[in-house]
């Protein structure tokens, strides 16, 4: 079958044998893969958790038909439609474990599905289960013009955030988080972000921060954020190495979270997805959580759609069919 691989020459397609599924594992004919930040760096040679080096089939979320179930596969079916999230997604076939899938909706696309597992999963998590987000309360999602960032603003909203808070430091797409749900949108490069923030809630700061940039904002961030309110790290766009004001930190009593599906067992993971399935489904078969697609790309043509991403002009996601 084919497979984006990374080998010594950089990432390729080339034909790797097909996957044969065991215990719960279920085998999936890839229909449509989503593009993450994270594939882009394993396709310079970078490692993600326990993923990536040489002879790694790239990719990590997809959406296609079941074409065989291990012994102790159950809840799926042979033929029924899923998108899910796991290792070498980038081929013909992959494997996932039936506890990381999720049954498309009826009418739903394969394009459209294969964007959602990763920032569905992903967000509910940092938001809800860890973020413990209540209506009323004012958040603020630093990196909101990514995929994942554009389900935060969505969630956020549709769990009844007030203020609602989206930072961008790209113009065109800071001028497009208000369809998303902000209620104000921010350039985090901007010395004057962290006043724009305060005035909108009354001088108290967010009761929750979702940060997808790091770096250089921690500081920034802890003056954002309310006392007794959360930060969750969720990304590191802006770097993994940062200044940390453990004073302000402290004196504002801020839990501040990091999250990570690197370091999650099976079973942590497998109840990431069913709590979406619980508490989420009706506003995903409903269409009211979606994200846009900003191109498709041939799985022939999966070099250009890498390069598209690292443009970084990009609003929604990328998405790659087979």
């Amino acid at each position: 079958m084919r497979a984006y691989v990374y080998g010594a020459d950089g990432a390729a397609i080339n034909d790797v044998a097909k996957p044969s599924p065991t215990g719960t594992q279920v085998r999936v004919r890839v229909r449509a893969c989503g593009l993450n930040r994270a594939d882009l760096g394993m396709t310079k040679g970078h490692v993600h958790g326990s993923a990536g080096g040489a002879g790694t089939v790239l990719g990590m979320e997809f959406a296609g038909e079941v074409e065989a179930l291990g012994d102790a596969a159950t809840g799926v079916a042979v033929g029924d439609r899923v998108m899910g999230s796991g290792a070498a997604a980038f081929a013909d076939y992959t494997l996932a474990d039936h506890g990381r899938l999720f049954t498309i909706p009826s009418g739903m696309e394969f394009a459209e599905a294969a964007t959602l597992p990763v920032a569905l999963t992903t967000m509910h998590n940092a938001l809800v289960s860890n973020g413990g987000l209540q209506a009323g309360q004012a958040v603020l999602i630093q990196g909101a013009s990514s995929g994942v960032g554009l389900m935060a603003l969505q969630i956020a909203k549709l769990k009844g955030a007030a203020p609602l808070i989206g930072s961008s430091t790209d113009a065109p797409r800071r001028a497009q988080l208000s369809r998303f749900g902000a209620d104000l949108a921010i350039d985090s490069a901007s010395p004057g972000w962290v006043d724009q923030v305060l005035q909108a809630t009354g001088g108290h700061g967010v009761d929750l921060l979702i940060d997808q940039v790091s770096g250089p904002l921690a500081n920034a961030n802890l003056a954002a954020t309310k006392i007794t309110g959360r930060i969750v790290n969720v990304g590191r766009l802006g770097g993994n190495h940062g200044d940390f004001n453990f004073d302000l930190h402290a004196a504002r009593r801020i839990s501040y979270i990091g999250v990570t599906f690197r370091s999650r067992s099976l079973a942590e993971i497998r109840e990431i997805f069913r709590l979406v399935g619980e508490d989420l489904w009706p506003a995903v078969q409903s269409g009211l959580l979606k994200l846009p697609i900003d191109r498709v790309f041939p799985f022939a043509e999966i070099g250009d759609a890498f390069r598209h991403m690292e443009a970084n002009r990009h609003l929604g996601k990328i998405v790659v069919t087979l």
